[in-house]
């Protein structure tokens, strides 16, 4: 977690970690962005033209075809968010849980946010019946409902939604004069891409859906930070990128040369990329079932993960045990699980959940260790879960969910 002194475990301070896929960086990336470490001159605001052609790549690749005009890119997902929510206006929407990043950026604009419940099946998309109620009570109370923000990949959930459920909340959405802003990081870390079936909302109403991605999720380490957006076709989408623009501008969230470059190339998706990816997504499958069987073992609930690295354990069941050792809210279960597992363990209430709703995010990343040498045993080897520097790590997540029985 970011800081350690009970003074600084503010809301956002304390927060989780950016995205990390606890792998070292791919020699071929790392080569492309040494490269151009000589380049004098900077990108321009929103993204050169070689690094906006890549993403529309990128996309085109995914069905979503556009023109670079119609793309942004900045220094990271929060700048790029908080300039979307600037250049889009009005009272915000999104599903509870959510990403730990969304809310914040929402509070710094003085925005109002309302979480709305998701289905029993995933999270990252609302309820269509429970949004169209928050939206006709927040008009009633004299707010300004404008934007819905979703993840049809989820973090922290680890789900992806079914392409009905993504339908239906996307139509009441549009139908109540919604624009939707679609969080597509995880995407590409799909854990069974031949089971699971994926649409983006662009896709269902192209003329009424911002899609954004944050590589760091499947394509580039977390200290490289670069975002991209993709903006509809037409002079609304035109309009609003222009604002976006100015947003980005005014926050200096300008991509680093280098950095560009590296993304411009791992955005091609080259075989070494491509296949790190496959492999990456593989491993972190098999180590979210392990982590998935320990939790219901011990008798807490969560939903099998699906993409990501993550997912969404609650504690409820267990709330007696955790009584007694002075665990009542999420955020003494936060760190109760942090202290015992050596990582971090944000709870709940950092997604927008109740704060006494026991439910925390788990992550697999951490269970590969620190060291390159073991994290690249892990991704070559048939039985990573055998592996000794990983065995150890399952064995204390095992101990401290069985102490909890």
């Amino acid at each position: 977690m970011v800081g350690t002194a009970a003074e600084g475990r503010g809301p956002v301070r304390y927060g989780p970690y950016a995205p990390e896929t606890g792998l070292p960086v791919l020699d071929e990336s790392a080569a492309v962005l040494a490269g151009a470490s000589g380049t004098a001159t900077g990108e321009p605001s929103g993204g050169g033209p070689g690094l906006r052609e890549a993403a529309c790549g990128y996309w085109a690749r995914r069905g979503l075809h556009s023109a670079p005009t119609e793309v942004v890119a900045a220094s990271g997902a929060q700048p790029l968010l908080f300039a979307l929510l600037g250049a889009y206006d009005g009272d915000v929407l999104m599903p509870r849980p959510c990403p730990a990043w969304w809310a914040p950026q929402a509070r710094l604009l003085g925005r109002p946010a309302y979480h709305v419940p998701t289905p029993a099946e995933c999270g990252g998309v609302p309820d269509p019946v429970a949004l169209l109620e928050t939206v006709r009570r927040v008009r009633t109370e004299g707010g300004r409902p404008r934007l819905l923000l979703l993840s049809v990949a989820d973090d922290p959930t680890g789900t992806v939604a079914p392409p009905e459920t993504v339908r239906e909340a996307c139509e009441a959405a549009v139908g109540e004069g919604l624009h939707i802003i679609s969080d597509e990081t995880w995407r590409d870390t799909v854990h069974e891409p031949r089971d699971t079936v994926l649409f983006s909302p662009a896709e269902m109403c192209p003329g009424d859906v911002t899609v954004i991605s944050d590589l760091v999720g499947a394509l580039t380490p977390a200290s490289w930070p670069l975002a991209v957006a993709r903006f509809p076709a037409g002079p609304e989408g035109a309009a609003r990128r222009a604002r976006t623009l100015d947003f980005l501008t005014a926050l200096g969230a300008v991509v680093p040369a280098p950095v560009a470059a590296a993304a411009a190339h791992v955005l091609g998706e080259p075989a070494a990329v491509s296949t790190r990816a496959r492999q990456a997504n593989a491993l972190h499958a098999r180590l979210g079932e392990a982590v998935h069987r320990t939790v219901l073992a011990a008798g807490a609930l969560a939903r099998p993960p699906q993409a990501g690295r993550h997912l969404y354990a609650d504690l409820g069941p267990l709330r007696a045990r955790l009584a007694e050792r002075g665990v009542r809210d999420s955020m003494e279960l936060e760190e109760y699980l942090s202290d015992r597992l050596g990582t971090s363990v944000p709870g709940g209430h950092r997604f927008g959940d109740e704060l006494g709703a026991l439910r925390v995010r788990l992550s697999t990343g951490p269970l590969l260790g620190s060291a390159a040498e073991g994290q690249l045993a892990a991704l070559r080897s048939d039985r990573p879960l055998g592996l000794p520097h990983v065995e150890a790590e399952l064995r204390l997540l095992e101990r401290a969910f069985q102490e909890l029985r």
